[in-house]
């Protein structure tokens, strides 16, 4: 306990994801790329040998991460200390291990692989997530909510339809997150400037036979498409880009987290609030939304890191530089490890979301009448009144009554002041009728069934073997 920790480890993020960034695997995979270079250059005539390729796959997992840390400290070269230690493990291949690459061929291909898994991971919770969302968009779709712009009272919509909302931002990162799956672009081998000189010499000039093993080794590890051209690295606005994509979901789960932390205020609905769970240290009485927060710190984080690729993407000069390592070291890895705990957390409390139906319905009330008077007006008219006359007599009304809440803390009495004033022609029963807030939602619960049916069903149905993550957090 006497050095730092990351706490995306220890406190956030999913074992799945930590493996897709851990050392194993990303020198494994290394190794399986050597292994697979050097098969593809086999097959293409260069004089290697089954046995030194036998040798290199029967030493796949047995990497000795002490005598590579001695290695890299010697050469102050983290892949030719990775060369040399498994060159010590299979010793009879020593000699063809990286033959004709450059670090970027193990190195960048690597990091392609684990934003690609990486993705399919934050794939498979974002659906659940969506999947979660859309069993309470339609299990509120007619509950009756106020609904809020610019945090003040506005017309009505519903609970359910209210989440739609959410739901609708989040089919926006899913279908960003599609193309970039789609589109993605493997490095292959392309050599030290990306002219792939070092295989015009193995190869003897013979250019077909580098395209074939640029694009087979491709294959072999899952990517259909290729770069054409490339500096010594693959483009860095790959990079650029998938943060952003992490920074768009990071935007949607902190937009649901604010909505959710103002909600929970209003002792509307709130987040999951365990048996022995504290909310502080000192006010016994609180229930803190602390899941929605901490979404709201880690979807800053994320955020915070697009600037970062994009500076690393705009000042790359010519065919490389190395001022992009150690800030992809921090910056790819955190953004996913900060994005999977943000959607676990997020699954976790759709798990436990708390509605209380009572309270809505009580703050609804305190603030219909308001928005009954257009009603009122138009039925005015129809009993021949003055359009202008009855809006003068509603508006002074209206104040007289926001004057009781606001002042006197007194109950919204504005539809008792009408039924009373003698000046009102309309039948006045047709008031009280009015006043069921049901009568106020407009299109909403239609809307709510045609948007799941039409646009989140498909994705649930394409994406039915994903579903079913059940959430489970570390603190």
């Amino acid at each position: 306990m006497n050095s730092y920790k990351n706490p995306l480890e220890e406190r956030y993020s999913s074992e799945e994801m930590l493996y897709n960034f851990s050392p194993e695997n990303k020198f494994t995979n290394w190794r399986k790329l050597w292994i697979a270079l050097a098969e593809i250059e086999k097959e293409l005539g260069l004089n290697i040998s089954d046995e030194q390729i036998d040798e290199l796959k029967q030493n796949v997992e047995n990497i000795d991460y002490t005598k590579a840390a001695e290695y890299e400290k010697k050469f102050r070269h983290d892949v030719m200390a990775h060369v040399h230690t498994y060159g010590d493990a299979a010793p009879s291949a020593k000699g063809i291990i990286h033959l004709g690459a450059t670090s970027a061929f193990v190195g960048d291909n690597t990091d392609l692989i684990q934003i690609r898994d990486g993705l399919l991971i934050l794939r498979k919770q974002l659906v659940n997530v969506i999947k979660n969302l859309a069993d309470f968009s339609l299990q509120y779709k007619d509950l009756p909510t106020l609904g809020f712009t610019h945090f003040q009272p506005a017309q009505l919509t519903t609970v359910g339809k209210r989440a739609t909302l959410w739901l609708q931002s989040l089919i926006l990162d899913l279908e960003e997150l599609e193309f970039f799956l789609e589109t993605l672009r493997f490095r292959g081998v392309k050599g030290t400037t990306g002219t792939a000189a070092s295989f015009l010499e193995l190869f003897e000039g013979d250019y077909a036979k580098v395209k074939h093993l640029d694009k087979e080794l491709s294959k072999r590890f899952g990517f259909e498409k290729v770069f054409g051209v490339s500096g010594q690295t693959y483009d860095r606005k790959i990079d650029a880009k998938v943060v952003a994509l992490l920074g768009n979901i990071a935007q949607s789960a902190h937009k649901f987290t604010n909505d959710l932390r103002l909600l929970q205020n209003l002792k509307e609905i709130e987040e999951p609030f365990e048996k022995n769970q504290i909310g502080s240290s000192a006010m016994a009485y609180k229930r803190n939304p602390m899941r929605s927060e901490r979404i709201g710190a880690l979807a800053k984080f994320v955020m915070s890191l697009t600037t970062s690729s994009a500076m690393v993407a705009s000042t790359q000069w010519f065919e490389r530089t190395l001022d992009d390592s150690a800030n992809k070291r921090l910056t790819i890895p955190q953004a996913f490890l900060a994005v999977d705990a943000i959607l676990l957390i997020w699954n976790n409390i759709l798990n436990g979301i708390v509605v209380y139906e009572n309270r809505i319905r009580k703050h609804i009330m305190e603030e219909l009448p308001f928005m009954a008077t257009e009603y009122i007006i138009m039925e005015e008219v129809k009993a021949g009144g003055d359009r202008q006359e009855i809006h003068e007599t509603i508006r002074v009304h209206a104040m007289e009554a926001s004057k009781k809440v606001k002042m006197e803390g007194k109950d919204n009495d504005l539809i008792e002041r009408i039924m009373k004033d003698s000046s009102v022609k309309m039948d006045k029963s047709k008031i009280a009728q009015v006043l069921e807030p049901k009568n106020f939602i407009g299109f909403a619960p239609i809307q709510t069934e045609e948007f799941i049916d039409h646009e989140v069903k498909p994705i649930l149905s394409k994406y039915a073997d994903l579903i079913g993550a059940q959430p489970d957090l570390k603190v």
